[in-house]
């Protein structure tokens, strides 16, 4: 067993979403959006921090890593999970952050998923966009959404994925799934190989540069369903980033082809849900006539009040479903008021409610005290490795 696992267990234990090692310094947890220091586990050299990291790295990353400092890839402890690991060089020397994603994909209504979310997962053809900040949820949410596909329809679906997060067992549909630098060179190679392999569906696991872009439309526009992330905040702002990576020659045509292909997009906010945990507060954007008309015409700024209509057809703003949240009493207002992109709307919002924000934010300043949140417990937290003794049968002493 390598000595991280023992950190991994204790993320399972906590519900913790990630494990973050810094040289030099404690490791540390994400739980419920904060950062915690795991209590028993001392600070960690950098000669710990690369020989724990380097037990566990693929060798074809650790080439990687070595020549230019960051590789990504995916690492199982069975009965625990899957974790989507980023190594990196700081100034404090080597260092690693760790995603856990479950064994488990949760159901779309385990994630309590809006109908009108599952009703993109109905289409033949298309874009679907699912977006939002680094560690809002987006591949907790497509994968729900894979799902509901794989259990409900007769489909032969492709992922590409940079590291293959969640693994998807056959259900009704026959599902490949591709991991950049193990089975393919790069998106763009992959995707535009996908052409040729009969799929009726495609996830891109990030539209990260220009050409993967233009594919993932292109491929759209050819007849097939097309999933993709970008880290938008907003739906409109999703729309001006697509047409932004292009060439200024080149934006007409692409949103000519974009209002053509686009379907949909799901804009996504994690919140810290009150006694505990997560939940996601999610932008709706359905591509109505109207709305394809402002991404033809350049128009964008006009898709917020299309959307302020367009309740019938499923959509929502993100200041909607915080409101939502906060009727439900399932997050505090200022939670919803701290996420929001339209925070004077917002605030009308909850004063609405019974909510003022500037009375809070006021008795918040004059109280101005730090509360210290627990340290994550230490009953199973493992021995720090000490140079010369091993903390594990796999230990060797750095260097």
């Amino acid at each position: 067993m390598a000595w991280i696992d023992n950190l991994f267990k204790l993320m399972s234990e906590r519900k913790a979403s990630d494990l973050h090692m810094t040289s030099e310094h404690q490791p540390m947890i994400r739980d419920s959006g904060d950062m915690i220091p795991l209590e028993g586990v001392p600070k960690l050299s950098k000669d710990q921090v690369k020989q724990i990291l380097m037990e566990i790295c693929p060798e074809r990353n650790k080439k990687q890593y070595e020549e230019s400092w960051d590789t990504d890839f995916a690492y199982a402890l069975e009965g625990i999970g899957r974790f989507r690991a980023n190594l990196f060089v700081d100034r404090y020397g080597p260092g690693g952050v760790f995603r856990r994603i479950p064994d488990k994909i949760l159901s779309a209504e385990q994630l309590g998923l809006p109908a009108a979310v599952l009703r993109m997962c109905e289409y033949k053809k298309g874009l679907v966009l699912v977006t939002g900040p680094t560690g809002s949820g987006k591949s907790t949410t497509l994968a729900a959404m894979i799902d509901h596909i794989n259990a409900n329809r007769k489909e032969h679906i492709i992922t590409i994925e940079d590291p293959v997060e969640f693994v998807h067992p056959a259900k009704r549909c026959l599902i490949n799934q591709r991991e950049i630098h193990q089975h393919t060179k790069s998106f763009a190679v992959a995707l535009r190989a996908a052409l040729r392999e009969d799929p009726d569906i495609v996830l891109v696991g990030e539209m990260r540069d220009l050409e993967t872009t233009r594919i993932a439309i292109e491929t759209a526009e050819t007849g097939h369903l097309v999933f993709g992330t970008l880290h938008t905040s907003t739906a409109s702002s999703t729309v001006d980033r697509i047409i932004n990576q292009f060439p200024a020659e080149e934006q007409e045509q692409i949103r000519l082809m974009l209002a053509g292909s686009l379907r949909g997009v799901v804009a996504q906010n994690l919140l810290k849900k009150k006694g505990g945990g997560r939940l996601a507060a999610q932008e709706i954007l359905f591509v109505t006539p109207g709305i394809a008309a402002n991404i033809r015409e350049g128009k964008t700024y006009q898709i917020p009040s299309q959307m302020q209509t367009g309740a019938r057809y499923g959509m929502q703003l993100l200041n909607d479903a915080l409101e939502k949240l906060v009727k439900a009493d399932s997050v505090e207002p200022m939670e919803a008021y701290d996420r929001s992109i339209d925070k004077e709307d917002m605030a009308k919002k909850l004063l609405a409610l019974g909510f003022n924000v500037e009375q809070a934010q006021a008795q918040a300043a004059h109280e101005a005290k730090t509360v210290a949140k627990p340290a994550a417990p230490t009953s199973s937290a493992p021995e720090a490795p000490k140079p010369g003794a091993p903390a594990t049968p796999g230990w060797k002493r750095p260097g």
